[in-house]
């Protein structure tokens, strides 16, 4: 191997490395989640219901459109066509603001009726829907979180393709930017159906 492919050896390992820490801190909330729920499933049961599916739904569909076209962005760079690589990275960043944007209207409506952390409507309700509104906060402003810093992280991404320092013979930074949106996306299929599913 000469000094380029370590390198990308390394940078892929890494980047397994990372996503294997993400898991670990997301599985250790799903586990709370879980331990939480099974002591207090009506409480969970009423507190989903205060949720929109609609609006959960609607980012499910956009979250799922991001993948498929980060994914298409680095098959184009592959196919040595990095101007479409680039509409394609712009699709994904623009499906990450569609999200952000329903969640905020999503977390605007709760905080309208109440349903906010220490809110004295919130404190009112048992103390299991308290939990799940804690929960449900906290788990999803940091996936809110890692939808920012995918943001962030693809913007450089389509800078770079567009300067032609990503290239179809060293995609590396572009393919484990697609893992990481990969992530941020499964991670998202977890909390939808345990949030806004519960029966």
């Amino acid at each position: 191997m000469n000094g380029r492919e370590d390198a990308r050896a390394g940078g892929r390992v890494g980047m397994w490395l990372f996503i294997a820490t993400e898991i670990i801190l997301f599985g250790g909330l799903f586990l709370l989640y879980s331990m939480y729920r099974l002591k207090n499933p009506a409480d969970f049961h009423a507190g989903s219901l205060e949720l929109n599916r609609v609006l959960g739904t609607l980012n499910t569909v956009i979250l799922l459109t991001s993948s498929l076209t980060v994914a298409c962005a680095i098959a184009a760079l592959g196919n040595g066509r990095p101007k479409q690589s680039a509409l394609f990275v712009v699709a994904t960043i623009a499906c990450a603001f569609g999200f952000l944007t329903v969640k905020a209207f999503e977390w605007t409506a709760k905080f309208h009726h109440g349903l906010y952390p220490n809110a004295k409507v919130l404190l009112s309700l048992s103390k299991g829907e308290n939990l799940f509104f804690g929960l449900y906060y906290m788990m999803t402003g940091l996936h809110a979180v890692h939808v920012l810093v995918g943001i962030g992280v693809l913007s450089v991404m389509l800078i770079r393709v567009l300067r032609g320092a990503i290239t179809p013979a060293n995609p590396v930074y572009l393919v484990n930017s697609g893992l990481y949106w990969h992530l941020v996306d499964i991670i998202w299929i977890f909390l939808f159906p345990l949030f806004y599913l519960i029966t």
